[in-house]
């Protein structure tokens, strides 16, 4: 797989907003980027953003809420919310071809400005939290050989965590372009390990009574059979944001669609890219609950998955997966962190955010958006110091910021199959699976809770400030009235956090 798998944000010509078809040439607009990337590229983009570090840490977080028969409900359910969310943006890619700067388009195409530059925000504020993640991982990582780093929440590990950052940023801003070499290496660490502890505990660690014991969890009843009905519910509810935070990335080929060859190549990239990787996640996870425990799978070091090699074939199992999951970290840090850069400066360009994150350096990187991006995920490295499980907190923070903007993109998308319905007889298939991809996303709203629906409204606000400085350097009216409904209830459920915070009545 030669082709790279991050895209080098724009130059300060940027993207042709004209609209393009499935026959569209391989080449841009006059001043917008060349269309290059073909179907196989953006699927390996869709891939490269969705395989990180949440999969190495996948057996110990299900085996902390559930057991085998609540994973397998909790893939389907999430599995197939996500394929109804790849076939909502299989048909936006199609029938918006002008929308190419994002999901995040969709939301201004369908609710306006405010609400567009706000799924913008919580979807480059979720790349941030999943930069967090990453970074809280290589030090939990080396934690294992260097007791200091802990579990990546440690001063020294924040010490590390902070010189990673800035050494990326200061990498980025000198203009890092595609590297097929760099994107193979990469690939091959993202594929290589998973593959390997896949088959290794299919070989090795099979138990196939430890299996059957592990088919429930907690919530059992006494004689140790099937939890009641209301309680595999719960444990199913637990693991949602786990499994949403996997499936971050999915819409990797939408944001980048501006550089496809084809816009019909969005649709197939990624559809292309969920089903491998839904294949990879569920195995994954089901094969190590042959191998160990629950009750021992749950309380594994993360990354859980180096644990439960180590138990199988001994100490250099989880040598091999921690090595080949730094890589593969580092690789996901560099493409969400060009990935987060990129939607602020779409947004900015579009008016939304101030026009200074629309600025680019001679060599083509945004880079105020960058250092806006950098600065926030520092910052969430000293917040992750004063979290008990750091690692946990940014994984649900991501997972609960990313819910808006795919609320959002549903929520356009019924709107747009009920449109076309009612003009040209259309099917009623697009109506049924946008209704279902809302429906998915409004329960994950539910699973999200009150702490991470609180704490996600601390992080939104400041998108209403930013909102309005730019529409006030335009000369334009701030909010109409539901906008600003909408921005005092934000507000007031981030004091309503912050308050909760500062009392203790919820904590991170």
């Amino acid at each position: 797989m030669g082709e790279c798998s991050v895209v080098q944000p724009s130059a300060p010509s940027a993207a042709s907003s004209a609209p393009s078809t499935a026959a569209s040439p391989a080449t841009s607009a006059p001043g917008g980027p060349a269309r290059t990337l073909p179907v196989v590229a953006l699927a390996t983009l869709v891939v490269g953003t969705m395989v990180g570090a949440g999969v190495y840490s996948l057996p110990a977080n299900f085996a902390a809420s559930t057991g085998v028969v609540g994973t397998l409900i909790a893939w389907i359910v999430s599995g197939l919310g996500t394929l109804m969310l790849a076939l909502v943006f299989q048909r936006l890619a199609v029938t918006r071809p002008e929308l190419d700067s994002g999901i995040f388009a969709y939301a201004k195409a369908g609710f306006g400005d405010y609400v567009g530059f706000f799924s913008a925000f919580g979807y480059w504020a979720s790349a941030v939290a999943g930069n967090g993640t990453y970074v809280v991982l290589i030090g939990s990582t080396l934690g294992q050989a260097f007791p200091i780093l802990g579990e990546g929440n440690t001063p020294a590990s924040a010490v590390l965590s902070t010189a990673i950052l800035w050494a990326f940023h200061l990498l980025i801003v000198r203009g890092v372009r595609q590297a097929a070499l760099v994107n193979t290496v990469v690939t091959i660490a993202k594929i290589v390990p998973i593959v390997v502890f896949i088959v290794l505990l299919v070989l090795l660690g099979m138990h196939w009574q430890l299996f059957a014991d592990n088919l429930w969890a907690s919530g059992t009843d006494a004689s140790g059979g099937a939890p009641s009905a209301g309680a595999l519910f719960g444990q199913v509810r637990s693991t949602m944001l786990v499994a949403v935070f996997v499936f971050l990335g999915v819409e990797g080929a939408s944001v980048y669609s501006r550089y496809a060859r084809r816009r019909s190549d969005v649709g197939r990239a990624t559809m292309l890219g969920f089903g491998s990787v839904l294949v990879i996640l569920m195995l994954v996870t089901l094969v190590a609950y042959a191998a160990l425990p629950v009750a021992t799978l749950a309380g594994e070091h993360q990354p859980s998955m180096a644990g439960v090699l180590s138990v199988v074939v001994g100490p250099w199992g989880g040598v091999f997966v921690s090595v080949g999951l730094l890589v593969s970290v580092l690789g996901a840090f560099l493409a969400w962190t060009l990935m987060a850069a990129e939607v602020f400066f779409n947004a900015a360009k579009g008016g939304d955010a101030p026009a200074v994150f629309a600025r680019t350096n001679r060599a083509g990187v945004p880079h105020h958006a960058l250092l806006l991006t950098t600065l926030a995920v520092q910052a969430l490295v000293v917040v992750s110091l004063f979290s008990q499980d750091a690692f946990q907190f940014c994984l649900l923070l991501c997972a609960s910021l990313a819910v808006v903007p795919y609320v959002l993109t549903a929520g356009f998308a019924v709107r747009e199959a009920v449109a076309a319905r009612a003009s040209a007889q259309a099917s009623v298939r697009p109506v049924v699976l946008a209704l279902l991809a809302l429906v998915y996303t409004l329960f994950l709203v539910y699973a999200t809770g009150v702490t991470y629906l609180l704490i996600s409204a601390i992080v939104y606000a400041p998108a209403s400030l930013l909102f309005a400085r730019a529409r006030r350097a335009r000369g334009l009216r701030v909010f109409r009235p539901w906008e600003a409904a909408l921005a005092a209830f934000v507000t007031a459920a981030a004091v309503a956090g912050v308050v909760a915070l500062a009392a203790g009545w919820i904590s991170i």
